[in-house]
């Protein structure tokens, strides 16, 4: 398959899914059993992996600042259902915190360890579980579920990552220090690239 055909056929399978997706949330609201059903929706999408090769996202160059990137595949105008490809060169690491947004993380190559928390009641978090997300699996979380994101140094990860509301727009999210045993605001991203669009 060419890029050209690649592209077009990438483009047209998001767009199902999203719309999808779209619909699922709209008949069901947002709850665990609706992201499952989500997540679903989107592993299904990373079955075809044809369309996903890590050629296609390149990875930032090494002694950047940033060692990952954000792919943007996907988002509404209204800035609802952002689909982004995340790509790392591994040894990507953040603390515990929030997204205030639904999300769902689905692998597509490579590795990606979540840790889980909850509050432990005194300010601070304690870590539940751990799950990878590799080929094949993924994991979601509502809007004030608490996780951090681990990859082994040296190692590609391309992964799925969706949201409610797209990540420039997340104004609100917080993250724990464990140094001070204290929260800090968790600034919206911001770098994420756009795909180019098919000819």
């Amino acid at each position: 398959m060419n890029a050209t055909a690649r592209q077009t056929q990438r483009a047209q399978a998001i767009d199902r899914t999203v719309a999808r997706i779209r619909a699922i949330e709209a008949e069901q609201g947002v709850t665990p059993a609706t992201l499952e059903q989500i997540k679903q929706a989107l592993l299904e999408l990373a079955g075809h992996s044809e369309l996903f090769p890590l050629s296609d996202f390149p990875m930032p160059p090494p002694g950047a600042e940033r060692n990952n990137a954000l792919y943007r595949l996907s988002e509404d105008p209204d800035h609802r259902y952002a689909l982004y490809a995340q790509v790392s060169r591994g040894g990507t690491d953040t603390p515990a915190h929030n997204h205030t947004t639904w999300a769902v993380i689905v692998g597509l190559q490579g590795e990606e360890l979540n840790r889980l928390y909850d509050h432990d009641g005194q300010g601070g978090v304690k870590e539940r579980e751990t799950f990878m997300v590799t080929t094949g699996t993924g994991i979601a979380f509502m809007p004030e579920d608490l996780h951090s994101i681990h990859m082994v140094p040296e190692k590609a990860v391309l992964n799925f990552h969706m949201y409610g509301l797209g990540l420039e727009q997340l104004h609100e999210r917080r993250y724990y220090k464990p140094k001070t045993h204290d929260w800090a605001h968790f600034p919206a991203s911001d770098g994420i690239r756009d795909l180019p669009l098919p000819a």
